[in-house]
């Protein structure tokens, strides 16, 4: 008999090939770094073309879509595996209809909510390097020249808004550290949030509702009004696209910082781009993007940012859960693929 084939998706780091490795007598696996968006027709035809032959797909997290107008062009399915306990991208329904397994990963034991540490350590991350030029002063120092300094001074945070948009697990870590680490005042609001919600969480991260410190927004127009620092920490689904406007980045302060680090479509990409050209708001740090791996002509890429009257801009590659804990999801990922052989149960099933 031949091999069960297995395609591997965007796994732009080859982390996935070691823990594979030992599954190579069974299987014929083959790698494909290059991601193609089903969004775009012609990378759908071609996405398409690429999948026909294989009997497995392993994902990783939320990179390459996989709707039911992809998956039933793919006869020879049987199985997908993917990074992470969800992955919102692939159509899990469809496959149970065609009774195609689709199996997620869980994490390392006691990890507990390792990727929202992982999440909030990024936006941490990016917040204090646009707040205190960090990307800007190392990239002119780099250069030479004459320059020491830049033309503008740091941001101090103590004493600040931080408005975060979403207070799930990822939205409370990121408010714990501003209050008990920077000293700011936290204002949140999502469609459905409640005030005695965020009492509720301002006691479980140990801030405690006495001090005053965290709140919840009166609507969406206050929080943008009057947050010096905006984060996004959003569901993204139909009704959530686009949550971050015109009208709300035409509410922020000039000083203001943006900060994504939940989903490009989150915020309108055009108005945003607009925003930061003209200058609008003082910075934003983006690790998510409406296509994703940024093409080499996107504008994000080629524009010289922070100069002539531009808002200075912070980009990292889709990296706020990209820490060591992917080498735990790919042996995971290997574990499932070998119990599919035996004809075993799967661990962590998605449908």
């Amino acid at each position: 008999m031949s091999k069960p084939t297995v395609a591997v998706l965007d796994d732009y780091q080859s982390i996935s090939t070691t823990h594979l490795a030992p599954l190579t007598p069974h299987f014929t696996i083959q790698h494909f770094p290059q991601t193609l968006n089903p969004a775009d027709p012609s990378s759908q035809a071609a996405l398409i073309a690429r999948l026909q032959p294989f009997d497995i797909i392993i994902a990783q997290r939320e990179r390459t879509p996989l709707p039911a107008s992809t998956l039933s062009a793919l006869p020879n399915l049987k199985l997908i595996l993917t990074t992470g306990a969800r992955n919102r991208a692939i159509d899990t329904a469809h496959c149970a209809q065609r009774g195609i397994p689709v199996a997620g990963t869980s994490g390392p034991r006691g990890s507990g909510s390792a990727t929202a540490h992982s999440t909030a350590q990024h936006t941490w991350a990016l917040i204090l390097a646009l707040a205190r030029h960090v990307v800007r002063d190392d990239a002119a120092l780099k250069r030479g020249g004459e320059t020491w300094q830049g033309e503008t001074l740091g941001m101090n945070l103590a004493g600040k808004t931080l408005g975060l948009v979403g207070l799930g697990k990822l939205g409370a870590e990121v408010a714990r550290v501003a209050v008990l680490a920077f000293d700011m005042r936290v204002v949140a609001w999502s469609e459905n949030l409640t005030a005695e919600k965020v009492d509720d969480v301002a006691r479980e991260v140990g801030v405690g509702v006495e001090g005053g410190k965290m709140r919840c927004a009166r609507s969406k127009e206050e929080l943008f009004e009057v947050a010096d620092v905006v984060s996004l920490h959003y569901v993204l689904s139909e009704r959530s696209r686009g949550v971050v406007g015109r009208e709300e980045l035409g509410r922020m302060k000039a000083g203001a910082l943006l900060v994504n680090t939940s989903r490009g479509p989150l915020v309108e990409e055009k108005a945003l781009l607009e925003t930061l050209e003209r200058g609008r708001i003082r910075g934003a740090a983006l690790d998510v993007f409406d296509l994703e791996p940024l093409p080499a002509d996107s504008p994000w890429r080629t524009t010289t940012w922070g100069t002539e009257g531009r808002s200075e801009v912070v980009l990292t590659p889709h990296m706020g859960y990209g820490d060591e804990q992917i080498h735990a999801w790919y042996e995971e990922v290997a574990q499932n693929l070998a119990r599919w052989l035996d004809g075993r149960e799967l661990t962590t099933r998605l449908n």
